[in-house]
């Protein structure tokens, strides 16, 4: 599964921007696909997560801001960004893999990955 992330950019605080993560190559071996984000000095966390179900997890600091959907026709996942957050500022990612629901916040459980979009929200 190759993963191909973008729409990354520089925002005011309170502004949006829209993630996409294209996806090609076998889909046989990835229930789910999710958002991470990496602060300098910080450990990847989670963002957001969406299984081939159509259920989504959201991060507490995210819930009511973002927005994960899939689009299954183009193979993409898409990460809409509201209200952003100078705490928001970080390098984003996509990951694919099979989690099981107790790992689905887990970078770990995720096999696959784009390569990150850089996202900086100005105060």
């Amino acid at each position: 599964v190759q993963l191909q992330a973008s729409g990354g950019g520089l925002v005011q605080a309170g502004g949006s921007l829209r993630l996409s993560c294209a996806a090609s190559g076998s889909f046989s071996s990835i229930n789910a696909m999710g958002w991470f984000r990496q602060a300098p000095g910080k450990e990847r966390e989670f963002v957001a997560a969406i299984s081939t179900s159509m259920h989504t997890y959201y991060a507490d600091s995210v819930k009511g801001r973002f927005t994960i959907s899939r689009d299954n026709a183009k193979s993409t996942v898409i990460l809409q960004m509201n209200g952003l957050k100078p705490e928001d500022t970080a390098v984003y990612y996509c990951g694919a893999g099979r989690p099981i629901l107790s790992e689905i916040r887990s970078p770990s459980a995720y096999a696959y990955w784009g390569q990150g979009t850089l996202v900086t929200v100005s105060s």
